[in-house]
């Protein structure tokens, strides 16, 4: 009988994506993988190290593993166990810890499932990290998540991605179409690019071998995928050149999700940002006037260090003058070995949780705005296979959320719709257009 093998992620779509493709190699070796609550063998726990909390949050994992199968074997990967593998050790039950360079060869540090009476640790130097493994997630019919570049070489002065996980680095283009078009054979409609920091893609060995201009080319031509989807990229990346693709493409979709951090130029210079909010605006302007109905997010962190509340209320006011559509945004926390953690003017918690829920409402009205704009437009939705109090969910090429009740017929089909209302869920009401529907 099969061993049997579970799955925690914690953090961002790289990390889903990579942790699809460890699963992946556990089922190669002979493992089932099952969900967490079934009471597997092995359990294997993605982290993240971006937010705080990530030594409570991997502690709460484990003890649920061990609640529902209190002999399994403990593997913790991830950001977070390249930064602090040390720390992972005193996590009781945890039984392997595997660095950055170390997690994809998961199968040949597992010699047998006895547990540990303390935890064993495989973690390399990152510097020592610069092969690029490529990942995509599977298991929902609808969408996959493509890693196209792993690493980091900004600087940012709040971050501790590229200590945990190294230089910039991509895969070949051909390596990527090719995956592409294997996705495509598995009937997934839509491909959410995804890396650390995608507009820098071309990077191998050290060497800028390609541009992300030339891998957006590319997958245009990739049949039998409906719609590609650039999960977030820098403003100093995004050119125009990708811009005025985008506008006039038949698979990728008018949606942008692009960090801003602050729209003070005094603390972007404090984070090492490679933007003043002059450009960040005319990347705005210039998506705005060539895709009119194009969805924008914006990335956003309150409480930097130096941060005063002017240059708070300038981020406010910047915001709240763009024609965006919502906002993520993130509670400064103080990460150690990075600079923002030495540097003075620290902001009290209070204030950051203040200003937090500020740009929350600010978030909350730039979405209403933005569905509120393309209600009587049709659209075309992508619907998925989840069911809420009888309703299925899908969304349009701009990211436009919908509802509508649950048809069997409509997953993962693109269906033409019109806008119809705003449901009290948040999510849009939509009239279908049956002419134009096959299914």
């Amino acid at each position: 009988m099969s061993k049997k093998v579970a799955f925690y992620t914690l953090g961002c779509k790289l990390n889903f994506s990579e942790t699809s493709s460890i699963s992946r190699l556990f089922q190669q070796a002979g493992y089932a993988p099952v969900p967490f609550n079934e009471g597997a063998d092995i359990y294997v726990i993605n982290t993240c190290s971006v937010t705080e909390n990530a030594d409570k949050k991997c502690r709460k994992v484990v003890r649920e593993a061990l609640h529902h199968s209190p002999g399994a074997y403990i593997v913790v990967v991830g950001c977070y166990a390249q930064l602090k593998p040390r720390e992972i050790t005193e996590i009781p039950g945890v039984d392997l810890v595997l660095g950055a360079a170390e997690k994809f060869n998961i199968i040949e540090h597992i010699s047998d499932l006895a547990k540990q009476a303390k935890a064993v640790v495989y973690n390399a130097p990152i510097a020592e990290t610069n092969a690029f493994v490529p990942a995509f997630s599977i298991g929902d019919r609808t969408r996959t998540f493509l890693k196209v570049q792993d690493g980091c070489d900004y600087s940012c002065t709040f971050c501790t991605i590229p200590l945990a996980r190294g230089a910039s680095r991509s895969g070949t283009i051909s390596d990527l179409v090719e995956q592409a078009e294997n996705i495509a054979a598995s009937g997934v409609k839509e491909i959410v690019l995804t890396g650390v920091n995608i507009g820098d893609f071309g990077i191998r060995n050290g060497k800028r071998e390609d541009r992300f201009f030339d891998l957006v080319k590319a997958l245009e031509n990739v049949d039998g995928i409906d719609r590609f989807r650039i999960s977030s990229i820098e403003p100093n990346l995004l050119s125009d050149e990708i811009i005025a693709f985008v506008a006039q493409s038949r698979r990728f979709v008018p949606h942008f999700h692009i960090p801003l951090q602050s729209g003070s130029n005094n603390v972007l210079g404090l984070m090492r940002r490679r933007y003043r909010r002059e450009l960040y605006a005319s990347r705005v302007a210039k998506i705005k006037q060539l895709m009119p109905d194009c969805c924008i997010g914006v990335d956003v962190i309150v409480g930097f260090p130096g941060e005063t509340h002017e240059d708070f209320l300038d981020t406010y006011r910047f915001l709240n003058d763009l024609d965006i559509a919502y906002l993520h945004v993130f509670t400064y926390s103080e990460r150690e070995n990075t600079i923002a953690a030495q540097m003075q003017g620290a902001v009290p918690g209070s204030q950051r949780g203040e200003r937090s829920k500020m740009l929350h409402i600010l978030s909350d009205k730039k979405r209403r705005a933005f569905y509120e704009s393309q209600l009587g437009k049709n659209g075309d939705v992508l619907f998925e296979g989840d069911i809420k109090d009888g309703y299925m969910h899908g969304f349009s090429r701009n990211y436009v959320k919908v509802r509508t009740p649950y048809d069997p017929l409509l997953v993962n089909e693109v269906v033409p719709v019109r806008f119809k209302e705003i449901a009290a869920t948040g999510e849009v009401e939509i009239t279908e257009l049956p002419a134009l529907i096959t299914h």
